[in-house]
């Protein structure tokens, strides 16, 4: 059915651009003069043997000029190296469903291979070839059929390069490029946060709502006590919406002189919400022993969904919750933490958490996250960012500087040399740390109720199974981390003064100028037609 949906679209998506292209009375030569079409992960990668079927069975071309115009139309970027987005389909499949298309693959492969038999070695040719061991690998049809192959950050287009896609690079390396994701300031500071909008204005005037680099005159502030503790108000009012919603739809109090430490994307394993879970509990323990220990109120805020299949990344869900319930109504605690997941997670509460937050949690595994954007809107609205040096988080300490981010744990070249080595033993970490140790045994003994099929599964995950995500590797640096993040809060004006210097910084990273910077360099349309 999947691979019914993804031709149907493609198919009805190039038809309909053909369509508008012939009334120009063009030649189909001239195709990539008037038209770019864009691969956004695999699952449009067909759009690479239907626009040869096209060119070949409906327009008449030959071979060799039908290809020359199917690679200048098409580009393609890749937005994550987790299997979900680099598809394989089975060759089977491929011949029954889509006859005719899988005849221009073959012949694609087959072309390809012929070619690069006479400039690389036999090794390279077949590790790149589209049809591998009775699979259609669609991520190496994307790239062959298209003029430009991108990431969405630095980071993760230097991973593509080197290591996801290294074949390719040696073979296509003027195809590969950066363009960083960004985000809609006007929505997520314009739109949703008014308070500090106005505040902004007042500094620096309206120019940086259409030129959001202009937020760098921000810095200007950056030692100004007055326009420190305005930032601070604005952050209390905030926090105060969000808190009056949470009690008005959960029937929750939390208080507002708590940190907000917030963590809301799509629940996968390797974004690590479990790593914030157990650090939650080492705090619970740590209260439950002693309710006057030194431990800042804190507010843990989740939200997000997991794909329908995925069972494991609702176990998590499951958990979380258990755990809310758990340490919300534990009175012995002194209303020192407490725990909100939201219901139906989407933008409108997106609008209404993301100016409330203090901390911006960006914790996935280094090397997994392809770019994030939820950590430049975070940033936008003056959250500090607890991160690994993972996707665009690598840029955000490029621009706020390390002072103004909280960093940990494993590097993207860690984490390949345990690829290599082999050389992890997740267990060694259970048994080593007494805190971890404890945190995971209650997973399994009840202490958390209703939970205990769950908690076996992602106990097994780290102890049994070897911990995929390296969550115990990190454990001790990320509470290392936290317990930074506690102490900077404890001291108003500095924090503060981070807040705003993120909120300077953070105008880069407006999708304004990742989409000129698609316009220009990839789909050749800047020159032609005015953006802004």
């Amino acid at each position: 059915m999947r691979l019914k949906q993804e031709y149907f679209f493609v198919s009805a998506g190039i038809q309909s651009i053909i369509r508008t292209y012939k009334k120009l009375r063009l030649p189909m030569a001239s195709l990539a003069e008037k038209v770019a079409i864009h691969i956004n992960d695999t699952h449009p990668a067909l759009c690479v043997p239907e626009l040869m079927r096209i060119l070949l069975d409906e327009e008449g071309m030959d071979w060799d000029p039908a290809w020359d115009v199917t690679v200048k139309v098409l580009s393609y970027t890749n937005h994550t190296i987790m299997s979900e987005a680099l598809e394989s389909w089975p060759v089977d499949m491929i011949s029954t469903l889509l006859p005719r298309i899988f005849q221009i693959i073959c012949e694609i492969d087959h072309r390809y291979a012929e070619k690069m038999s006479h400039l690389y070695d036999q090794a390279i040719t077949e590790r790149t070839r589209i049809i591998e061991n009775g699979n259609v690998k669609m991520a190496h049809l994307a790239i062959i059929g298209s003029h430009s192959i991108n990431g969405v950050a630095k980071l993760h287009t230097n991973i593509l390069k080197e290591k996801v896609l290294h074949d390719f690079f040696l073979i296509f390396p003027s195809r590969f490029n950066n363009k960083t994701n960004g985000i809609t300031h006007r929505r997520w500071l314009l739109l949703s946060n008014e308070p500090l909008r106005s505040l902004i204005d007042s500094k620096i005037g309206k120019d940086w709502e259409t030129k959001p680099t202009d937020l760098k005159m921000l810095e200007a502030f950056r030692d100004d006590e007055r326009t420190l503790m305005n930032l601070a108000e604005i952050k209390w009012t905030n926090k105060q919406r969000f808190a009056d919603h949470i009690k008005k739809t959960m029937g929750l109090t939390i208080r507002t002189d708590a940190i907000f430490d917030v963590q809301i994307k799509r629940f996968h394993a390797y974004k690590r919400q479990l790593l914030n879970l157990l650090h939650i509990l080492s705090l619970y323990f740590k209260l439950k022993d002693d309710p006057h220990a030194d431990v800042y109120p804190r507010v843990f805020i989740f939200g997000g969904k997991a794909a329908p299949s995925y069972t494991y990344a609702k176990e998590i869900i499951k958990l979380i919750n258990a755990a809310a319930d758990l340490i919300n109504h534990d009175q012995a605690i002194e209303d020192k933490l407490k725990v909100v997941f939201v219901e139906n997670y989407g933008v409108s509460l997106a609008e209404r958490i993301i100016p409330a937050a203090d901390v911006s949690e960006q914790i996935s595994l280094a090397s997994k996250e392809a770019s994030g954007t939820s950590n430049m809107k975070f940033m936008l609205n003056g959250a500090v960012t607890l991160a690994t040096l993972d996707g665009a988080n690598v840029e955000i300490r490029d621009r706020v500087g390390e002072e103004n981010i909280v960093l940990f744990g494993l590097t993207d070249k860690d984490v390949y040399q345990y690829y290599s080595d082999r050389s992890y033993h997740s267990y060694d970490y259970y048994k080593n740390n007494p805190l971890l140790h404890r945190v995971l045994d209650a997973l399994i003994d009840g202490t958390i109720p209703g939970v205990q099929a769950e908690g076996r599964d992602i106990f097994d995950s780290l102890i049994k199974y070897g911990d995929e995500y390296f969550v115990l590797r990190d454990f001790e640096d990320y509470a290392l981390a936290q317990r930074r993040v506690d102490q900077l809060y404890r001291e108003p004006l500095k924090w503060h003064k981070m807040a705003l210097i993120n909120i300077a910084n953070a105008g880069v990273f407006s999708s304004d100028y990742t989409v000129l910077r698609y316009a220009s360099d990839i789909w050749d349309v800047y020159s032609k037609t005015r953006f802004f």
